[in-house]
């Protein structure tokens, strides 16, 4: 056999490693709270094949998403002032 192909166990693990790794987008959504809405979205355009047609489940997505950065930004901006008092 040449040395080029991956043999036995050693392939068999690098396989599985490869698809157990999450996509950082999915890990961003998932993080964001918003991973229902994400997935609403999916169904609707695996259902349809149509944007058009899931402009609620967009909408719903893009209000939830907005929400969770407004969130970030307040929390971020807090940490932000509690940094300088303490100076």
């Amino acid at each position: 056999m040449s040395a080029s192909v991956p043999q036995g166990h050693n392939w068999a693990q690098r396989v599985k490693k490869e698809e157990e790794e999450e996509d950082p987008l999915d890990q961003l959504i998932s993080r964001s709270g918003c991973a229902a809405a994400h997935f609403a979205v999916q169904e609707c355009m695996a259902e349809h094949q149509d944007w058009r047609q899931c402009q609620s489940q967009v909408q719903a997505f893009r209000e939830c998403m907005s929400e969770q950065q407004a969130k970030r930004r307040e929390e971020l901006q807090r940490r932000k002032e509690q940094a300088i008092a303490h100076h």
